[in-house]
């Protein structure tokens, strides 16, 4: 299936939950916050959280600085 990761589309398996997702891109030590199709995703829910086609995923990384 086809879901959109940061704007980029990405072909992956089917009901792949946003954890394993992150764990196939080595992202998960990496992301602090997931919003699918605009709505924000706890990280308690992450593995229950399955993808769906046309989905479209935003990951975001909280940088320090000034």
């Amino acid at each position: 299936m086809t879901i959109i990761i940061n704007g980029e589309k990405r072909e992956v398996q089917e009901k792949i939950t946003v954890e394993e997702l992150l764990k196939e891109l080595a992202l998960e030590d990496k992301v602090m916050a997931a919003a699918v199709n605009m709505e924000i995703v706890k990280q308690d829910s992450w593995n229950r959280h399955t993808l769906a086609d046309g989905d479209k995923l935003e990951l975001l990384d909280f940088v320090g600085g000034g």
